[in-house]
């Protein structure tokens, strides 16, 4: 692993620069705008304005897309540290009869609320202590720390999923927000820990063909902590006694597997999910539990809680969906990841592959504290800590496996992924690049979630190259890639949506949201991009009033169109 990531670097280009103003000053990159994720949102959007429309909009395309992420780093007078302490703030692209309109507005999270009423930072964050308030005594902030309800944050500013017809935002804590997909209004908070024995969640579900919702949380049991994958089914799969209750009150934990440090747990942020299996994938970035909770004593950022564990393997364990058991463990090399792109079982069942977007170690976290990201230009080591590459491993599903020894070439692009039976039994897998591009937030033809898939779609996470605001589409079985990109707008994670007579598994578009660069911060755009080609076919731009900060993730739901539309073919 450390290999790949060295020949990467070696092969990346070095965009140094000098500039003079006064003294000689180096740039970096100089084509990254980072204060594109420092903007906060002054003023929502909550009737929908219409975009301008630049190309034609397919006529079969009607729906809407509701993105999230960070929306505003101040509050009064003070600013929070970290991108992920960001108040949420959702974004609403509406796509009908040819036109498409755009809304904002802040999650009415309770910490939001506390924040605004109390003109400080109420509550520590992940990278931001909260500013104390004088009325408090050493002994309830004691006593605060077993209090989730009122002393956890619960900004659910990563994600939207749906649940059946309701959709929610989600971040790791173990809220998430119910929000009106029309008017973006809060109307409801659930706690998944009322429902189902878990402290906190993934930031990422799966939702399945027929609904059902799966996510991995933590259980705090008698033996130490453990990782819970939680099932939401939908009133089709429940039995028939329980088709009146939601799908929280019908969640139930299917299979746990106890973390292997007692008192520290690895910190996840998805996991993985196919026909027959769960994937959990323990890497050496984990929380202190001991630590967290001096934390919340001493009001130290929760980020002060993770330990990187530099010479521990992760280990990737393979559960069955069918009995919940543990039917392997493979072992590699220490790793850093946020988002698997898809994994998939073999026709034969004899081995399963996973994609994951790795970075070396868990420092691209330190990349996003504001200080950091204002100060990039001048650290000539930015670009690599924040370099993830998406790797392929290979997990073969049978005990048939050869001691085979690495003999690999020097070239990164002819290496594969292979697996040997170690000395001790374990079975170690290395893994092969599929490309050498910088991939973040991916996605793919969701009809192909755990199923043998040929294409994922990402943006691009190189600061250092010709255009940091890049949309890449990567074709695993050719290791080949197409990009779209234009100088001064950034687009986030590219959401595909199939053609509804598509056979083709890029038959379709890719949705965008972007927004622009300096002297254009309340601009943004809707893309939409043909997924084969990768080439624009529509923008469709809002003059918004106020900065547009960039988004996460978001989710798409396609609507049925109007009869007379139903004959296009485009």
């Amino acid at each position: 692993m450390k290999e790949i990531f060295k020949q990467i670097d070696d092969s990346c280009c070095n965009f140094q620069r000098y500039r003079r103003n006064g003294d000689e000053v180096a740039d970096y990159y100089p084509n990254c705008d980072p204060f594109i994720w420092m903007r906060s949102c002054e003023q929502e959007v909550r009737d929908p304005i219409t975009g301008v429309v630049s190309g034609d909009i397919p006529q079969w395309l009607t729906g809407t897309l509701l993105r999230n992420g960070p929306g505003s780093l101040k509050v009064g007078n003070y600013r929070f540290d970290h991108l992920f302490d960001s108040s949420a703030l959702l974004h609403r692209f509406h796509v009908s009869n040819g036109r498409v309109t755009y809304q904002r507005r802040f999650v009415q999270t309770d910490v939001f609320k506390r924040n605004h009423q109390a003109n400080r930072i109420v509550l520590t964050e992940f990278g931001t202590k909260s500013v104390p308030d004088p009325c408090q005594t050493i002994f309830q902030r004691v006593a605060a720390v077993f209090n989730i309800d009122n002393e956890m944050s619960d900004n659910s500013m990563i994600s939207v999923y749906p649940f059946g017809d309701e959709y929610y935002t989600f971040a790791e804590a173990p809220f998430i927000h119910r929000i009106d997909p029309k008017t973006l209004e809060t109307q409801d908070r659930v706690c998944i820990s009322d429902y189902v024995g878990v402290v906190n969640h993934t930031s990422h579900p799966h939702v399945i063909d027929d609904g059902t919702v799966f996510n991995v949380g933590l259980s705090i049991t008698s033996r130490g902590p453990a990782y819970s994958v939680v099932c939401f089914p939908t009133a089709s799969r429940a039995d028939n006694d329980t088709n009146d209750k939601s799908m929280f009150e019908r969640a139930s934990v299917v299979t746990s597997l106890p973390a292997r440090w007692k008192l520290n747990p690895s910190y996840m942020h998805t996991f993985g999910i196919t026909e027959n299996y769960f994937i959990i994938i323990e890497q050496p970035l984990a929380v202190g539990m001991i630590t967290l909770m001096n934390c919340k004593i001493k009001n130290k950022p929760l980020c002060s809680a993770l330990k990187w564990y530099e010479k521990e393997n992760t280990l990737i364990h393979v559960l069955s969906r069918a009995t919940g058991a543990l039917e392997r463990t493979f072992t590699a090399a220490p790793f850093f990841y946020l988002h698997i792109i898809n994994q998939y079982e073999s026709e034969k069942r004899d081995h399963i592959v996973i994609d994951i977007c790795c970075y070396r170690n868990a420092k691209m976290l330190d990349c996003m504290y504001v200080d950091a990201m204002r100060n990039m230009h001048k650290n000539p080591d930015y670009s690599k800590l924040f370099r993830a590459r998406p790797l392929r491993f290979v997990l073969p599903m049978t005990d048939k496996i050869n001691h085979v020894e690495s003999n690999w070439r020097d070239n990164i692009f002819e290496r594969r992924a292979s697996a040997r039976r170690q000395s001790d039994g374990t079975v170690f897998v290395e893994p092969e690049l599929i490309c050498n591009l910088g991939c973040e937030t991916p996605r793919y033809n969701s009809r192909y979630l755990g199923r043998q898939y040929r294409y994922f779609y990402a943006i691009s996470s190189d600061v250092d190259v010709e255009n940091p605001g890049t949309i890449i589409k990567v074709d695993t079985l050719k290791k080949t890639s197409l990009t779209w990109s234009e100088p001064g707008l950034y687009p986030s994670e590219p959401i595909f949506v199939a053609h509804p007579q598509s056979q083709a598994e890029d038959h379709g578009i890719i949705l965008s949201a972007a927004i622009y660069g300096e002297g254009r911060e309340s601009d943004v755009c809707l893309l939409i991009l043909d997924a084969k080609s990768m080439k624009e076919m529509t923008r469709v731009t809002f003059h918004t009033p106020g900065s547009v900060p960039k988004c996460l993730h978001g989710w798409f739901t396609l609507e049925t169109p109007s009869p007379d539309k139903n004959n296009n073919k485009n």
